[in-house]
């Protein structure tokens, strides 16, 4: 890419390697925790439908389908964010025919894996669903949405490695429009589906999954329309479309730095798929609540995944543009937002617990107690994971993935299995709860030693050899610039 050329994509581009840390962070972070918010209101509403239109035992049903998707979710997770990674080092190194590179090999991937994954999940879900030790009174409901959700993870795939690449791009806005699309189509059509309100057919606990499939389709279209109609970075046309045939270079470097972050998504969805075994032997009344807590504590959560999701675009690009002075800058930074959101986010939910439950139950249930006592255990820990997420962020985003998966396998399987297996015998499910503040000290603790002194700086997401290739490609393009501030 020439210099001319360079220079004009970065006067179009969303630069993250300039001005004000904090300010640049906030103001890239909000959109992604409203889209945060959003994605999780999304499953509270359906949620909430479920619970109040077909009851306790189709929202246990839903508790553990949707822990079975999250698995297959992670799969995907690890590969998108080495991807997203790379597009923002190749923004913040001005090489704009890198990054559609880059993005082309990644939705190849993403569209064959998405389907055999798709598939293998329709014919398994039955299976899946003894493993987790369903309950029997759930299982036929969680088996009829289980697998019209999984014909909903192609687009589901697709869709968040474009939003995905957007974000690495520095465009936090568009993910958000997206978002509240799909929440409008997907909290709408259910109770129209679930109860065949009008022309609609009534479908019970199938019309939630079938909402969600109509919602995914159209984000998707929609998504590559804004794409194409604003001539955006990550568009591909005419020669450019032979990049959708993976290229071994990026594609070894997506799989090799993306594994061990998909990996680290099912760690967590491997406890968690351990940790529901472990409640659904307590009855169907703690699965729901369970459930329910589980609910509120994705809200406590977003701060943290939308500051962390920050964190990594920024020191993405400041790393690609060799601007190291500011990324520890950009780390402190986010850690303290971090402590000043998720405090008021925990403070809040356990002020406003009980008439957030009565949300998906009735204000008698016996749910109600059990839930409150999970959440004032559990809920202050995220405080705790807030922090370790940002450290995290920021290493991976030089390409040091392996270390926090270690102590990501240590802290969560080591740490809050470990404990909850052993004591859960003598102690009753308390320790399950107590389980979540254990796991995730261990993790902060071994997060910062790495931080403070391993060599994650020494790391290099992109070898040479792939960067000057990618560099090469910008000659097939007449407009390799193409219009990198879709907002301005």
């Amino acid at each position: 890419m020439t210099d001319a050329t360079r220079t004009a994509a970065a006067g179009r581009t969303h630069d993250l390697t300039q001005g004000p840390i904090t300010r640049t962070l906030l103001m890239f972070a909000l959109p992604t925790l409203g889209s945060n918010v959003l994605q999780s209101l999304n499953g509270s509403i359906n949620s909430i439908w479920v619970g109040r239109f077909l009851g306790e035992r189709a929202l246990a049903a839903t508790t553990n389908a949707n822990l079975i998707m999250f698995l297959m979710f992670s799969l995907s997770f690890g590969f998108g964010m080495a991807a997203t990674i790379l597009v923002g080092q190749r923004m913040g190194a001005r090489d704009v025919s890198g990054a559609r590179r880059i993005i082309g090999t990644a939705t190849g991937l993403f569209a064959l894996t998405s389907v055999v994954i798709a598939s293998l999940g329709y014919v398994f879900s039955p299976a899946l669903l003894r493993m987790l030790a369903t309950p029997v009174d759930a299982q036929a409901l969680a088996l009829a949405y289980l697998r019209v959700i999984f014909l909903s993870l192609p687009p589901m795939f697709l869709g968040m490695l474009l939003t995905m690449g957007m974000r690495g791009m520095g465009d936090s806005i568009t993910p958000l429009r997206l978002m509240i699309l799909s929440v409008l189509l997907d909290a709408g059509l259910n109770p129209l589906l679930i109860r065949g309100i009008g022309p609609f057919p009534r479908m019970g606990i199938a019309g939630a999954a079938t909402a969600t499939l109509i919602a995914n389709y159209a984000i998707l279209g929609v998504g590559l329309a804004y794409v194409y109609a604003r001539d955006l970075p990550i568009r591909l046309r005419g020669a450019e479309l032979r990049f959708l045939l993976p290229d071994i270079r990026f594609l070894r470097v997506i799989f090799f730095k993306g594994l061990p972050m998909g990996l680290h998504m099912l760690v967590f969805t491997f406890s968690g798929l351990v940790m529901v075994g472990l409640v659904n032997r307590a009855g169907i009344d703690v699965t729901a609540a369970y459930g329910i807590a589980q609910q509120l504590w994705t809200y406590v959560q977003m701060p943290a995944m939308a500051i962390g999701t920050a964190v990594s675009a920024m020191a993405a690009q400041n790393i690609g543009a060799d601007r190291w002075d500011r990324v520890g800058a950009i780390t402190r930074s986010g850690v303290g937002i971090n402590i000043a959101l998720t405090t008021v986010m925990v403070a809040l939910i356990l002020l406003f617990d009980r008439p957030l439950f009565t949300l998906f139950v009735g204000g008698n249930s016996p749910v109600i107690p059990i839930a409150r006592h999970i959440q004032l255990i559990g809920s202050w820990s995220f405080i705790i994971f807030g922090i370790t997420l940002v450290v995290f962020s920021t290493v991976r985003a030089n390409g040091a993935v392996y270390p926090p998966l270690i102590i990501l396998v240590m802290s969560v399987l080591v740490g809050r299995i470990g404990f909850a297996a052993l004591l859960l015998p003598r102690y009753g499910t308390d320790v399950l709860w107590w389980s979540f503040p254990i796991g995730s000290a261990i993790s902060l603790g071994l997060g910062l030693i790495y931080y403070r002194f391993g060599g994650w700086r020494r790391q290099k997401l992109v070898d040479q050899f792939a960067e000057e290739e990618a560099a090469e490609l910008s000659y097939i393009t007449a407009e390799p610039g193409g219009r990198l501030n879709p907002n301005g």
